[in-house]
């Protein structure tokens, strides 16, 4: 396999002032060839936006190699200019230029780093605006557009340059999350069309179907390096195995007769929204209800209420966990069209006895 970017005993070390010496990057090592997709994942913390700064050498490395197209771009003398022109970078936040238009933002570095006459920039802009579905969007200005389209925008910028290689760093986590779903069809759409991308990603189900490596980062290396079957499926490394694993999780206790339930929904609903999990929001609710008002009487107290989210698979599920007694599904006391709805808005229902009392999971 011919390799696009060789990287060697990459270090970055960061020296403050008063403060011990902080080493973010301790030994990377990785060879990545033309056509790749490659997302690296892992614990905040470890050195992953780090390695896509360093690069690019906005974030210039302590140590280490790194060899472009058989360059060694960390050399004295290498020409910074050719290295952002063959290697793009869109960022967290965007970073349009508030006072320039959509195809003004798009067409200033061709025009200004490339030297490519301005005609021939703004249809080659119009080319990119197209691709990324934003081109009806030329003539507005950044503030007229949602966080979504102009992360869109700044792919489409970034494409202008005609770079060999694009680095992601988290490019969905500033966004609404109603919006994440048309950036990352666009990333997709890039894949399909063999461009070579490094994504620092949180996004487990993009980096499963897309990505044709695996970067898991820990401790300031590559701590396992592998195709996202290898990682996900038969992970060999306890670290990766956890934070594959990791389930997100909201507890809610109700004590007694009276609890706040509008308050619940409340926690309910930012739960959702902040792991996408809106879709999942109406059957969550529903049986939540159903279950606190109707179905558990105020004598089955305290109740523990769990909704929990696996990253891994994005499963949905929601645990009740009350004193021992009869299940309130069955029996003469069971509300029948309490139980019809909360069956209704579940895949499955699975009763447990354990140490706690009754459990019963429903799987969204």
């Amino acid at each position: 396999m011919n390799n696009m970017i060789t990287i060697r005993h990459l270090t970055k070390t960061y020296h403050t002032p008063g403060r011990q010496p902080l080493t973010v990057l301790k030994d990377v090592n990785c060879d990545i060839a033309k056509g790749e997709v490659i997302s690296i994942i892992g614990p905040s913390g470890t050195g992953k936006s780090t390695f896509l700064r360093a690069l690019n050498l906005l974030d210039p490395p302590t140590s280490g190699e790194i060899i472009v197209n058989g360059q060694n771009i960390l050399q004295k003398g290498y020409p910074l200019n050719k290295l952002r022109q063959k290697m793009g970078m869109v960022f967290q936040s965007f970073n349009l230029f508030e006072h320039l238009s959509i195809l003004d933002n798009v067409t200033l570095g061709p025009v200004k780093l490339l030297g490519i006459d301005r005609q021939q920039a703004e249809d080659e802009a119009m080319q990119m605006l197209r691709k990324v579905g934003m081109a009806e969007k030329a003539a507005a200005m950044p503030s007229q557009l949602s966080g979504g389209q102009k992360q869109r925008v700044a792919i489409a910028r970034c494409l202008a340059m005609h770079p060999e290689i694009i680095l992601f760093d988290e490019p969905t986590s500033a966004l609404d999350p109603t919006m994440v779903g048309e950036v990352l069809s666009v990333m997709r759409q890039l894949a399909s069309e063999g461009m070579t991308m490094l994504v620092v990603t949180h996004e487990m189900k993009f980096a499963r179907d897309v990505s044709t490596r695996i970067f898991f980062m820990n401790e300031g290396i590559i701590y396992e390096d592998g195709t996202p079957d290898q990682i996900f499926e038969h992970p060999q490394r306890e670290a990766t195995q956890a934070f594959i694993r990791r389930i997100r999780s909201l507890k809610l206790n109700i004590s007694g007769p009276d609890y706040d339930i509008y308050g619940m929904f409340t926690d309910i609903e930012h739960f959702c929204i902040k792991y996408a999990l809106l879709d999942h929001f109406t059957a969550v609710q529903h049986i939540v209800e159903e279950m606190t008002a109707t179905l558990v009487p105020a004598t089955r107290r305290p109740l523990e209420v769990e909704l929990d989210y696996s990253e891994y698979d994005n499963g949905v599920a929601l645990r009740f966990t009350m004193p021992e007694g009869p299940s309130p599904l069955e029996g003469g006391q069971a509300d029948d069209i309490a139980v019809s709805i909360v069956k209704g808005m579940s895949q499955s229902i699975k009763e447990e006895h354990t140490d706690q009392g009754l459990r019963l999971t429903f799987t969204i």
